[in-house]
């Protein structure tokens, strides 16, 4: 079986075909880096997204802060981390790299701020 995707781990958006034999990857082809291989592989085996969002910051010079999923989660965890977040509020200050939430959604992940509130 034959799958086609567009790589998405640089800006060049690379036509991938991956062949499949059952839920092995036979091959991949289409991508002009090594990182087209990987995300090809992984992409039709064990797909993971990076989410971002943002969160309420009580007593702060800004009311919302940028947050992201320290690392990728797997891509049918996405709506549960995202509704995690919904009623989420932390105090001020807020730094680069704190973490928001530990281990959200049981994806043993955390999420962080991606910016600075006083």
């Amino acid at each position: 079986m034959e799958i086609k995707l567009t790589c998405i781990a640089c800006p060049m958006g690379c036509p991938l075909s991956v062949e499949m034999d059952g839920d092995k990857v036979v091959s991949v082809t289409g991508n002009t880096c090594p990182r087209g291989k990987v995300y090809g592989e992984k992409e039709v085996t064990n797909p993971t997204r990076i989410v971002t969002s943002t969160v309420k910051v009580s007593g702060g010079e800004s009311v919302m802060v940028s947050v992201k999923t320290k690392n990728d989660i797997p891509k049918g965890k996405i709506f549960d981390v995202v509704k995690a977040l919904k009623d989420v509020e932390i105090p001020a200050p807020v730094k680069i790299g704190d973490i928001v939430i530990a281990d959200v959604a049981g994806t043993g992940v955390d999420i962080v701020a991606t910016k600075n509130v006083d």
